[in-house]
């Protein structure tokens, strides 16, 4: 049985996250109050008892769903034997320390600057996302393309499960797609509660800035290979992870291929880390047969 790790991304948080975690837990502890150091701000508070909209904020949402879900794999100690790993967006930095070609500390400080660098680049630019349900990627692409053509910036950003596709870019595009769509069978198009336009080209500021911190971080060869966002693929070299993951910031999220290729490379069981159902979900839709649980 080979056993697929995954680690979920912005949308699965909640306040309360790992707050039995730290209460039940020394090790929890540290790596908690460690994170309070290293961050600066008292991060614990705000998961564990802080509101709704401090965690909707992407400098808390960020560091607290890695905290969460590192936390957990590492209280696992030898339970936890992946045969590959993959995140979701944010969640393939948690899936390298999981692999353990990151350490806990260094992901941690390459999250908090992933986190500021994007809070900024949507202050440059007001921007949203929208879900697409029901809807071919042919058609989602095309009715993109067609708009940016026009001076627009929209692009499909998060390939999540067959039907499901999110979209990203300029409100005005967003929005102009969101209608086109509807136009042409979507079951539904819903501009989603976010403060910019991830996995866009609208992230460029946003990637340069954290292009300059991964490449300074040390990057170890993997225990076992990550399958990354931007090609779907495993990938084991340090170096070419690196690339993967600055590319990641304007890139789509291609999660469905993802889970075809974990599969295909002889996953036969999903082990969601984190907090959170939402991948298990996902799982399931690419396919029905596949065991999907939580950690």
């Amino acid at each position: 049985m080979s056993k697929a790790y995954l680690f979920p991304g912005q949308g699965s948080q909640f306040v309360g996250m790992g707050k039995e975690l730290y209460a039940s837990s020394p090790m929890a502890k540290d790596l908690f109050e460690r994170a309070n150091s290293l961050l600066g701000f008292n991060i614990t508070n705000l998961m564990f008892s802080g509101t709704d909209e401090d965690l909707k904020q992407t400098n808390v949402t960020q560091p607290a769903i890695f905290l969460h879900s590192v936390v957990i794999a590492i209280t696992m100690g030898d339970q936890l034997q992946p045969d590959m790993v993959a995140g979701h967006s944010l969640g393939e930095f948690s899936a390298l320390v999981a692999n353990k070609t990151l350490l806990f500390e260094d992901a941690l400080l390459l999250v908090k600057k992933r986190a500021d660098a994007m809070q900024k680049a949507c202050a440059i630019s007001p921007s949203t996302m929208a879900a697409i349900l029901n809807l071919d990627d042919k058609i989602v692409e095309d009715i993109c393309a067609e708009i940016s053509s026009a001076g627009e910036v929209v692009v499909a950003a998060n390939y999540n499960c067959p039907g499901q596709i999110v979209i990203s870019g300029t409100i005005k595009g967003v929005n102009e797609a969101c209608e086109k769509m509807k136009a042409a069978g979507a079951k539904r198009a819903l501009v989603l509660p976010v403060g910019g336009a991830f996995h866009s080209p609208l992230m460029e500021p946003a990637r340069a800035e954290l292009a300059e911190a991964i490449h300074s971080t040390v990057f170890s060869n993997p225990v076992c290979p990550v399958y990354q966002n931007v090609n779907a693929k495993a990938v084991s070299s340090a170096e070419e992870i690196k690339n993967n993951l600055v590319a990641q910031l304007t890139a789509p999220v291609r999660w469905t291929q993802t889970v075809q290729n974990m599969i295909a490379g002889g996953a036969t069981q999903f082990i969601e880390v984190g907090p959170g159902k939402v991948l298990q979900g996902l799982v399931k839709k690419v396919n029905k047969e596949m065991e999907a649980v939580s950690a």
